[in-house]
């Protein structure tokens, strides 16, 4: 398995543009919590036939958090613990548009869909295309390479960041 600095450093030449690195940075998160959104639909809990205490926490965005969760760990601690952070903001931010009776389904597939619209649009002004359809695996490194590259926007520093 290639290194994080190795996918760190893939990923992001198809993203030196800066108005495409700040479109990443707003859609990216809005891509992630709106596919979690849709995956916590799946109720594979209740299709197990768990009980109701348990059902609801086990979907399919659980499950694609243990899953990914592994390759996180595999890149470096601080990745999965990173990522940890994103995914539990993900389900708050899902309980809580339940909570308040909205509608999550099309609430996640009107952001996913706009969002994508969005990456598409940052990558026709970068003039390269997504580094996801050479490897599906930059699905899961998009996350983590907008948030080194946000922090380094906030003058923080990090090591793996464009440029830094």
């Amino acid at each position: 398995m290639r290194s994080l600095s190795r996918f760190l450093s893939d990923y992001g030449e198809s993203h030196r543009n800066p108005v495409n690195q700040w479109v990443h940075i707003v859609c990216v998160p809005l891509i992630l919590v709106s596919t979690l959104g849709l995956l916590w639909l799946v109720p594979l809990g209740q299709w197990l036939g768990l009980s109701a205490a348990w059902a609801g926490w086990v979907n399919g965005a659980t499950l694609l958090g243990v899953l990914s969760g592994i390759l996180y760990l595999r890149l470096s601690p601080w990745v999965f613990v990173l990522m940890v952070g994103w995914f539990a903001l993900s389900v708050w931010i899902i309980l809580a548009i339940q909570g308040a009776g909205w509608p999550l389904l099309w609430i996640c597939v009107a952001v996913w869909v706009l969002a994508w619209i969005g990456q598409v649009w940052g990558h026709k002004v970068e003039g390269k295309k997504p580094s996801f359809i050479e490897d599906l695996v930059f699905l899961l490194i998009g996350p983590v390479f907008v948030s080194i590259e946000f922090a380094a926007k906030l003058g923080l520093p990090v090591r793996h960041a464009q440029g830094h």
